[in-house]
């Protein structure tokens, strides 16, 4: 066993922090690919009940790991020297039981040990290192998880219920085993807010089925997919001001001059961690920032950037000037104006604020403290209600396991194309089969589309121009015939991604009428 002190591997850890610094990020990056290959190979070894060979597996992974764990911080400590996703590997969600691991991880079943000098493990907790962890294994990470606090509720429910035999109290039904919320097209907002305030928070955790009032279509998927997009539709309308579109970057925030309950950003925190539990992509456009805020990471002015780019812009210009007219080139104090209202309102960012002026000695304060209004301060009780409502649904251990990045995936998609897969999950029907005319010059035509009018294509189709974390296989087409003629567009039926398609016999009207379908569809940003 290659293990050496605490001490020599802490001198060591630092002259490597230093010592990266100088060095490429393909480097960086190789380095990486050095010890995820030590982990497939480890992985891709057939199974054995060799106690020796056991050992000399896992300290070998063990090791892999835990360097792989120190490059992941280094990467992060100096804004992703390389992108996060190259640390995945993608295998261990096919070579470890990732729900068993879990549960292991949750409950800490094992003891801390000496070996060496050196405190490891007595179990391997692959849960330990959730950089290495793809969205699609995270997502199976979330599936345990909701399913252990389920569990956990109904424990706590029957416990509940036998005491409310004695004593008037709320009753939890455990033996539902679906979250059903009622509601009407016509008061879709309220009859929601009804909806979840009467609900258990262990309710919260169940499949999602949605009953519009009046109406009797089975939930298999697409009444729960139509609901968020009415529902946010709704939400998001200029008329309830909840939230500011910064035009810019085409992006949302919220309004810190809302007239709207708390409340109400409450029940959007919930359909956020609904549609993460329940797989359907909403499209939030929020930035980073949201993401950061909800697992608890600093913002930075990165994030303003991304917001706010004008804003950004003007902070950065801040950092670049080194010049000794800086109070007279910027003539600044520690205050901004804001609009609240409908009035241009001044605020001081410290005590005294419009009397302190911005230099080169305290420039970088002035912007923390900018950074920290804008996205924290001015906001607080809007994100807090919102928060609350997405940590009802998705709270507990399983989110120290994400990075931002991977969390605003499981909301809005990621962009991860691989259109061969698409074809060869589509489904016909009626006399359509893949080997039908019109569905040959249909791929055909679609596979020679740009990749933009691919991703109209899918906003068409499903709502969205984004696919879920598990990838195209999640997104499943089907295709069946339309009557009218060569002169019809085809049709979407966005709720269950399902495509009207005219039974064209000429290749460059199929291009044209499909071209053309694409083009005059909004979209909502559902999947």
């Amino acid at each position: 066993m290659y293990l050496v002190s605490a001490h020599v591997l802490k001198v060591a850890l630092n002259v490597f922090n230093s010592w990266w610094q100088i060095n490429q990020p393909s480097f960086f990056n190789r380095l990486i690919v050095i010890y995820k290959s030590c982990i497939e190979f480890l992985l891709q070894l057939p199974d054995t009940t060799n106690h020796l060979e056991v050992s000399k597996r896992q300290e070998g992974l063990f090791i892999s790991m835990e360097m792989l764990r120190k490059l992941n911080e280094v990467n992060e400590a100096h804004n992703q020297i390389i992108p996060y996703h190259k640390f995945y590997v993608p295998e261990l969600k096919d070579r470890v039981n990732i729900r068993d691991d879990y549960i292991s991880w949750v409950q800490r079943t094992n003891r801390l040990s000496q070996v060496g000098g050196v405190t490891i493990q007595t179990g391997l907790y692959f849960c330990n290192y959730p950089f290495l962890f793809d969205g699609a294994a995270k997502s199976v990470l979330l599936q345990t998880d909701a399913a252990l606090q389920m569990q956990n509720a109904i424990e706590s429910a029957h416990r509940i219920n036998l005491i409310s035999c004695f004593t008037p109290m709320q009753i939890f039904d455990p033996v539902n085993p679906c979250l059903i919320l009622k509601v009407s097209r016509n008061t879709i907002v309220q009859d929601t807010l009804n909806e979840l305030h009467s609900k258990h928070s262990a309710d919260l955790k169940k499949p999602l089925k949605v009953i519009f009032l009046g109406e009797e279509a089975v939930d298999e998927g697409g009444v729960r997919k139509e609901f968020f997009m009415l529902l946010l539709r709704e939400v998001l309308d200029p008329k309830y001001g909840m939230f500011k579109l910064h035009e810019e970057s085409n992006l949302q925030w919220f309004n810190p001059s809302t007239f709207e309950d708390p409340n109400m950003f409450h029940m959007i925190g919930i359909l956020c961690g609904l549609a993460i539990y329940n797989f359907t992509i909403i499209n939030l456009q929020f930035p980073l920032a949201l993401y950061k805020k909800l697992l608890k990471k600093p913002v930075t002015v990165d994030d303003v950037k991304e917001l706010d780019p004008g804003v950004g812009k003007g902070l950065q210009d801040l950092l670049d000037y080194d010049g000794d007219d800086f109070e007279a080139v910027f003539n600044l104090s520690f205050e901004i104006m804001q609009e609240q209202f409908g009035e241009i309102k001044s605020v001081e960012l410290c005590t005294d604020g419009k009397n302190k002026l911005v230099n080169q000695t305290n420039k970088h304060e002035y912007i923390n403290l900018y950074v920290d209004y804008l996205l924290n301060k001015s906001v607080e009780v809007q994100f807090k209600a919102f928060s609350e409502g997405f940590h009802s649904v998705c709270g507990g251990n399983v989110l120290d396991l994400f990075h931002p990045q991977e969390l605003q995936a499981m909301v809005v998609g990621n962009e991860d194309y691989d259109f061969t897969e698409f074809e060869k999950n589509t489904d016909y029907k009626n006399d359509y089969h893949k080997y039908h005319p019109t569905i040959k010059m249909f791929w055909e035509v679609f596979h020679e589309m740009s990749l933009e009018d691919k991703k109209k294509f899918l906003l068409f189709l499903t709502g969205s121009d984004r696919i879920p974390v598990f990838g195209m296989k999640n997104v499943k087409m089907t295709i069946q015939p339309a009557g009218g003629g060569e002169k019809f567009l085809p049709v979407a039926h966005t709720c269950f991604n399902l495509l009207d398609l005219p039974r064209y016999t000429v290749k460059s009207t199929l291009r044209e009428k499909l071209l053309l379908a694409i083009q005059q569809t909004e979209g909502f940003g559902l999947v």
